[in-house]
C-alpha cells in the first residue's frame, strides 16, 4: 500500500505562537510534569477564505536524549553514515534540480548564511515560510539533518520573534532571523527572513523526512508570524528575470525526478498552457467548478450544482466565494478532497469506497478523470490518478478524504501537469506535461 506522507499544505496549519525557554543544558524549561506545549486560544485549525474556526492544539516536546559521550559519539556515527547517503544535487544557473523520494515528495537545495549553508528543502507551494533546522535544536529530527550555524554567517542578523508552525502532519517551533538565501546560483535573496528550529516533530526524523527544511513558495498572507514569504521577496528585490516559476515533476524516481525554474519556465509549454486566476493571496489556489468522469455529464463535485444552480443571479465575485477551492501543492503527496465527492469517484471506477483499492485488471477500461479550476479543464488519466505497487500486485486511487471545501491538488495531479505561477499577475498556467 502506497504511504500517506506528510501533507506539508497549510490550509490545516496553526497561526498561533508559543516562546519556548531553555534551561542551562539546552533542553526546554517545563512547567511542572506537563511534557506538551499548549497553543494559545484562538490559534486558527485551518485556512478557510472566509471566517476560520477557533481552537487549540498540543504537540509534545521531543527531548534530547543520550547525553552521555558513548551515545553521542555512536549518534555522529550514524548521522554521518544517514548524511552520506542523501544525493546532492548541484544548484544549476537559474533551475533548482529535484530529487524524487518514492513519488512522496520533491527536495532541491539551497544555501543559507554567508558563506552558503547548504540544506537540501521541499519546495511548497502550499505554505509560505522558510525554515531549516538550528544548532540548538533539541529534537532528534534535527540531529539527523544539517543544522544552521548562525555565528558562521557574516550576514546574519537575529531577531526576538518565536514562530511555530502546525502543518497537516508536522511542528516545528524556533527562532526567527534575517539572512542571505541562495536559491540557485544565479538567484540570492539579500533579506529573507526564515525560521530556525528549537524543537521538530517526528514527522521529521529519517527515513521518512531526507530533506532538511522547507521552502514555502507561497504569498506573504500565508505565512506564519508575519513574515514576507520568500516569492514576494523575489518581487521586492527584482531578482527574477520574468515574473514566473516554472515546476515539472516526473512520476517515478527513475525518470530524472523534476525541476524548478525561477525567473522564467520551459518555453515548449508556452503555446500549451491554460491560465486560471489565483483565489485570495495566501497561496496558489483557484476556484473549482466541477469533476467529470470520460465523457459523462454528471459533476462529481459536491455542492458545485448548488451554485451553478443560482449562478445567473451571482456577480463573478459572490460565484467565487461561493465555489468549491482547489490548491496546487507540491508538499502534499496525494490528493485531498471531501469524502462525498471521493466516495462517488471511486465508485464510479470499481474502486473500494473504503481502501481506495481498485482491480489492477481493470485499468486498461478505466476513462480519464477532467477537473474543471478557474473555468478550465485539467484531465488526469487512470495511470496517473491510479498508483499500482508492482511489488505488491495493488492498485489504489491516488486520493484522500478530508472534511474541507477546500480541495489539495497535490503530487499526483502535478505529475500530470507542467505549472507556471505568475508572482505578479497572481495567476496559475497548466498544460499537460510531456513524457
Amino acid at each position: 500500500m502506497k504511504l500517506v506522507y506528510l501533507g506539508l499544505f497549510a490550509a490545516l496549519q496553526s497561526a498561533s505562537c508559543a516562546v519556548i525557554k531553555l534551561d542551562n543544558d539546552g533542553t526546554p524549561e517545563l512547567g511542572s510534569d506537563d511534557s506538551t506545549i499548549v497553543g494559545q486560544v484562538g490559534a486558527k485549525s485551518h485556512v478557510t477564505f472566509g471566517d476560520g474556526a477557533q481552537g487549540e492544539f498540543k504537540v509534545p516536546l521531543y527531548l534530547k536524549n543520550g547525553l552521555d559521550p558513548e551515545s553521542k559519539r555512536k549518534q555522529r556515527m550514524e548521522r554521518t553514515r544517514r548524511m552520506k547517503n542523501l544525493a546532492e544535487k548541484p544548484l544549476l544557473n537559474n533551475t533548482a534540480i529535484l530529487t524524487n523520494v518514492k513519488d512522496y515528495y520533491y527536495y532541491g537545495y539551497i544555501g543559507v548564511g554567508n558563506p552558503p549553508q547548504k540544506f537540501s528543502v521541499v519546495f511548497d507551494t502550499g505554505s509560505s515560510n522558510i525554515w531549516v533546522p538550528g544548532e540548538a535544536c533539541v529534537s532528534e529530527a534535527c540531529n539527523e539533518h544539517r543544522r544552521f550555524s548562525n555565528g558562521s554567517s557574516k550576514t546574519f542578523r537575529s531577531s526576538p520573534q518565536k514562530i511555530q508552525i502546525q502543518y497537516g502532519t508536522g511542528f516545528i517551533a524556533g527562532d526567527v532571523g534575517v539572512d542571505t538565501v541562495q536559491v540557485t546560483n544565479s538567484l540570492t535573496l539579500h533579506n529573507q527572513s526564515f525560521a530556525i528550529t528549537s524543537l521538530e516533530d517526528k514527522t521529521f526524523e529519517l527515513p521518512r523526512s531526507q530533506f532538511d527544511g522547507l521552502f514555502g513558495l507561497g504569498f506573504t498572507g500565508g505565512a506564519e508570524g508575519g513574515i514576507r514569504s520568500p516569492v514576494d521577496t523575489m518581487l521586492q528585490e527584482n531578482v527574477l528575470k520574468e515574473p514566473y516559476f516554472g515546476i515539472k515533476l516526473q512520476k517515478g524516481s527513475e525518470l530524472g525526478n523534476g525541476e524548478i525554474t525561477f525567473g522564467s519556465y520551459d518555453k515548449s509549454y508556452a503555446g500549451k498552457l491554460e491560465w486560471i486566476d489565483v483565489y485570495g493571496n495566501i497561496f496558489w489556489a483557484a476556484t473549482m467548478e466541477g469533476i467529470f468522469y470520460g465523457d459523462e455529464p454528471q459533476n462529481y463535485l459536491y455542492g458545485a450544482d448548488k451554485v451553478n444552480a443560482v449562478s445567473g443571479s451571482l456577480t463573478p465575485e459572490e460565484k467565487a466565494r461561493a465555489s468549491r477551492k482547489a490548491l496546487l501543492d507540491t508538499g502534499s503527496s496525494l490528493i485531498y478532497g471531501d469524502p462525498y465527492s471521493l466516495s462517488a469517484m471511486s465508485a464510479r471506477i470499481g474502486a473500494n469506497v473504503l481502501t481506495g483499492e481498485v482491480p489492477c485488471g481493470s485499468l486498461s477500461s478505466l476513462k480519464p478523470f477532467h477537473f474543471v479550476i478557474g473555468g478550465k479543464r485539467f484531465s488526469m488519466k487512470p495511470s496517473e490518478y491510479i498508483f499500482h505497487d508492482p511489488a505488491s500486485g495493488i492498485c489504489e486511487v491516488q486520493w484522500m478524504p478530508v472534511s474541507e471545501y477546500l480541495w489539495v491538488m497535490g503530487i499526483p495531479f502535478l505529475q500530470a501537469h507542467y505549472t507556471v505561477y505568475d508572482v505578479k499577475s497572481h495567476k496559475m498556467g497548466l498544460a499537460p506535461i510531456q513524457h
